[in-house]
């Protein structure tokens, strides 16, 4: 093989190698900033990684937020119908937050079962629901009716 091939076929392999780096670092990065959606069901089935962040989503079951007097932090089960899991947050909630509302929250499931929420959104208006939010509930209810 000649020198100046053997300099092309080194470069290419390099030029390989350094695509090859570049896009695994790539999709190591989107992979730790992915937030996927899961319902109380969900959470409840398993499904829901126990490491990472997610989103959660469902209705605010009535009667169920507490606070703590003087306490930023804030209590509330949010239900697909089916399953409900406590969530916990600390910060000053949206001002269309409420019972029986829609909402999705994003944060980290504890070891004790417990969501931790990082950010809590509610619905904007009366007539919109975040789609994730009414699939989850549609499924809830029709394995709910089957049973």
């Amino acid at each position: 093989m000649k020198a100046k091939r053997k300099q092309r076929l080194i470069l290419v392999a390099l030029l390989l190698a350094g695509i090859g780096f570049a896009v695994t670092f790539a999709l190591l990065a989107l992979k730790e900033n992915i937030n996927l959606f899961f319902s109380p069901t969900q959470v409840a089935a398993g499904e829901a990684p126990t490491d990472n962040t997610f989103r959660l989503g469902g209705m605010v079951v009535e009667g169920s937020v507490k606070r703590e007097p003087g306490n930023i932090e804030v209590q509330f089960d949010l239900t697909d119908t089916a399953n409900g899991i406590n969530v916990v947050y600390a910060g000053i909630l949206p001002d269309l937050f409420r019972e029986g509302q829609g909402i999705v929250a994003t944060g980290r499931l504890q070891n004790n079962g417990v969501f931790r929420a990082d950010e809590v959104l509610a619905k904007h208006d009366e007539n919109y629901m975040p789609p994730e939010v009414a699939e989850a509930l549609e499924k809830a209810h029709k394995t709910v009716s089957v049973q």
